[in-house]
């Protein structure tokens, strides 16, 4: 089973077997292996045009979430730097990564939305459009959806699900994360391929949002 994995972050399958129990130290179903998986298809895709240290990229994806904090938690804004931190420590136990380490850890740090910390180098800025292109599209109204039901939020007001006469609140209700933070994720891509694929994951993102509130609305 691990095989069939470690196969999915091919042909860095060693690294993954490395690193890929040290991934996460929390269960979530959004950032989870198949996250990881996503995440890492979308980067090496974007790295096929914009270059880059392939293996920084790739140990960068595996640690990505190696610290998790919740959505709702005042902490939220320091998970990637703790994130940064753990992945030090692993890559020095490692070894191989001696010249490359603080690479990664800069990825990391910087690819979280809620850090607010600009990418610096070509592999932090690949990083942050590959995890962002998985909050996107059918597979980030998804996640949005599975985030909500675990904090126990509403799917949507039932007396005002556009928010026109009060305050747009995501924790609350599932449905206000796509105008407060998700339809707003297609402006701020790095590099020019990953800002073309965003183009049309915010079109299908958009399309589950106007079909929601069209049978909400109109039954």
């Amino acid at each position: 089973m691990m095989d069939k994995v470690t196969d999915l972050f091919a042909p860095f399958q060693d690294l993954a077997a490395a690193l890929l129990p040290h991934a996460f130290d929390a269960e979530d179903g959004a950032h989870d292996t198949a996250h990881l998986a996503r995440v890492f298809k979308n980067a090496m895709r974007i790295h096929g045009k914009e270059g880059g240290d392939a293996d920084v990229i790739a140990a960068a994806v595996l640690l990505h979430d190696c610290v998790s904090v919740e959505k709702n938690s005042p902490d939220r804004s320091k998970a990637s730097r703790l994130a940064a931190l753990k992945a030090i420590s692993l890559l020095t136990e490692l070894g191989g990564f001696t010249d490359r380490i603080e690479k990664v850890a800069h990825a990391i740090e910087a690819h979280s939305f809620s850090a607010g910390i600009q990418p610096e180098t070509i592999e932090a800025k690949i990083l942050q459009d590959a995890d962002r292109l998985d909050a996107i599209g059918m597979i980030g109204a998804a996640r949005c959806f599975y985030i909500s039901g675990r904090m126990g939020s509403s799917l949507y007001d039932a007396g005002d699900p556009r928010a026109l006469d009060r305050d747009i609140n995501g924790n609350r209700f599932a449905l206000d994360h796509f105008p407060e933070k998700l339809f707003k994720l297609a402006e701020g891509f790095q590099t020019q391929t990953g800002q073309a694929l965003a183009q049309a994951r915010h079109a299908r993102l958009k399309l589950v949002y106007d079909t929601l509130l069209d049978e909400i609305e109109n039954g």
